[in-house]
C-alpha cells in the first residue's frame, strides 16, 4: 500500500540497477560513487587489502550526509549500516567510518550485515543498547526503527521547524533472517501454494499488463541449476510455501513501518515538500537461503544444511523467535521476475534491477507515470543535490574529492522520454561482470 500511495503521488522506475550485493549498494547510495571506488567493492566480511576492496570508505569521497550536514540539514541514519570494516564494529571502535563520523548526527540501528528482528544487535551513536522491551510484549526491529526515526522528525520539526532534514531509513527487513512480527504471522497462508514456476508465470503476466516491462517481453527459462516445482515431493512442497509465506508476512510489515514515516511526514505537514526516494528490495532478490531453504541462516553459513524432514518437524516455528530463516534459492529466482539470476549475480538483471519509487508532490507534477530511463544506485546523491540546488563539492574538511560518478535523475521528473543521461555503467560482483553502453548490454 504504501509503495503504491507514493507510487500514485509521483514516478516509478524500471529501469534502475544496484551492485548486486547490499553493503557496496549502500556505498554507492551514500556517496555518489562506483563502489570500487569508494573501496567497498565487496561486503565487510570478505574485505581485503587491495585496492576497492578495503572496506574502507575514504574521505574523499565524503557521503551526502556530510555534504547536506554542511549545508544546515539535519541527518539521521537508522538501520542497517554494514559498512564498517570487520575489525572496527565492536564497542571499543575506532570509529571513524560508524555513521555518526559520516557527519549522520544521529544513528540508530545495527552495524554488522544482518540482525535478528526480536533480539537485535543495536547501537544508539556509538553505544550499544537494549531492546526496549521483550518480543512478547511486541517488541519487533522494524517497528522500533520507524518509531525511533518519528520521534527524532517531530523533534527537529518542533524546535528547528525551518531547517530541513536528510533521513536515510534502512530497516533489516527483508534481509534475512525472515522474521514477520508475531500479529503479522499467516497473511499469506495459502498464497504460495501454486510454487516458484507458476509464481513467474503470473507475476510476468502482471508485469506486462501494468506496462512494467515493455510489451512482447518474453520470460527468462528457468536454469538447470535450480529444481523445478513439480518435481518436489508433498511435503516438501508444503515447506518450501510456508517459506515464502513468511518472507510475504515479513515484507508487507515491512511496507506498513515505511507509511508510518509517511503519515507522520504528512501530519507535520512536510509531505508535499519532501523528496520520498524509495528503494524497493536488496539488489536482486536473496538466493543465500540454499537450494531447500534454513531455519538457521547461521548454521548454514557454517556449511551444515538442515534436511527437508528436519525442518518440516518446525515448520509452524518459521519465522519465530528462536529460528532465523530464509527461504530456497527458486523463491530468489522467482522473485527476480522476468529476470535471469539472483542477488549477487552482477551480470545480469535479477541481481541488479530493483524499483524505485519517487515522489515529492510540491514538485513533481507529472503523478502515477512510469520512467525508463537507465539509472544506477550512483545517481541518486547527484539527484538529490540537484534538486535542493547544492552543487558538487572539491573539497570536504579540507581532502580533496573524488568526482561524483553518477548523474542526476532529476530530468526524468517532467519527461518521460527524455534521453537518458547514464550513457555506460559497469557492473562486477565476485567475478559476474556486466557493462551497458548507449542502450546495450553485455
Amino acid at each position: 500500500p504504501t509503495a503504491d500511495r507514493l507510487a500514485k503521488s509521483g514516478l516509478r522506475y524500471n529501469n534502475f540497477h544496484t551492485t548486486a550485493l547490499c553493503s557496496p549498494t549502500r556505498a554507492t547510495l551514500l556517496t555518489g560513487r562506483n563502489h570500487h571506488t569508494c573501496a567497498t567493492g565487496i561486503i565487510q566480511e570478505l574485505a581485503v587489502g587491495y585496492p576497492g576492496y578495503s572496506g574502507l570508505m575514504p574521505k574523499s569521497c565524503g557521503t551526502v550526509a556530510r555534504i547536506l550536514q554542511h549545508n544546515g540539514y539535519a541527518t539521521g541514519f537508522w538501520g542497517k549500516n554494514h559498512n564498517v570494516p570487520d575489525n572496527q564494529t565492536s564497542a571499543a571502535g575506532p570509529f571513524d567510518n560508524w555513521p555518526t563520523n559520516q557527519c549522520f548526527d544521529y544513528f540508530y540501528g545495527f552495524i554488522g550485515g544482518d540482525t535478528d528482528q526480536f533480539y537485535p544487535a543495536l547501537v544508539r551513536g556509538t553505544t550499544p543498547v537494549t531492546q526496549p522491551k521483550t518480543p512478547e510484549e511486541g517488541y519487533h526491529l522494524t517497528t522500533d526503527l520507524a518509531d525511533d526515526c518519528i520521534s527524532w522528525m517531530r523533534k527537529q520539526k518542533s524546535i528547528a521547524p525551518n531547517r530541513p532534514m536528510f533521513t536515510y531509513f534502512s530497516t533489516g527487513a527483508a534481509h534475512a533472517p525472515h522474521q514477520p512480527p508475531m500479529d503479522w504471522r499467516g497473511k499469506n497462508k495459502g498464497r504460495f501454494d501454486a510454487g516458484w514456476d507458476k509464481y513467474r508465470e503470473v507475476v510476468h503476466q502482471r508485469q506486462l499488463a501494468a506496462g512494467i516491462i515493455p510489451k512482447g517481453t518474453k520470460l527468462t527459462p528457468r536454469p538447470k541449476e535450480i529444481p523445478g516445482w513439480n518435481e518436489q515431493k508433498p511435503d516438501a512442497k508444503r515447506l518450501f510455501a510456508r517459506e515464502m509465506e513468511n518472507f510475504a508476512d515479513f515484507l508487507e510489515h515491512t511496507d506498513y513501518e515505511v507509511g508510518r514515516l509517511v503519515d507522520a511526514l504528512e501530519e507535520m505537514g512536510e509531505l508535499d515538500n519532501t523528496l520520498v526516494i524509495y528503494v524497493l528490495g536488496d539488489n536482486g532478490c536473496s538466493a543465500e537461503g540454499t537450494l531447500t531453504g534454513t531455519i538457521n541462516e547461521f548454521i548454514s553459513l557454517n556449511g551444515v544444511q538442515p534436511k527437508i524432514e528436519t525442518m518440516l518437524k518446525r515448520i509452524d516455528e518459521i519465522g519465530k523467535p528462536g529460528t532465523s530463516p530464509h527461504f530456497a534459492v527458486p523463491w530468489a529466482w522467482a522473485g527476480s521476475t522476468p529476470f535471469k539470476w539472483t542477488k549477487q549475480v552482477a551480470s545480469h538483471f535479477g541481481g541488479t534491477a530493483n524499483p524505485v519509487i519517487m515522489s515529492w508532490p510540491k514538485r513533481i507534477k507529472k503523478k502515477g507515470e512510469l520512467r525508463s530511463q537507465f539509472h544506477h544506485s550512483i545517481d541518486i546523491v547527484p539527484t538529490i543535490l540537484e534538486t535542493i540546488g547544492i552543487k558538487e563539492p572539491v573539497s570536504i574538511d579540507g581532502v580533496h574529492q573524488k568526482p561524483i560518478e553518477g548523474t542526476s535523475m532529476a530530468y526524468t521528473f517532467d519527461d518521460a522520454s527524455a534521453r537518458t543521461t547514464r550513457t555506460r555503467q559497469y557492473f562486477e560482483m565476485f567475478g559476474n561482470r556486466g557493462v551497458y553502453v548507449d542502450g546495450w548490454y553485455a
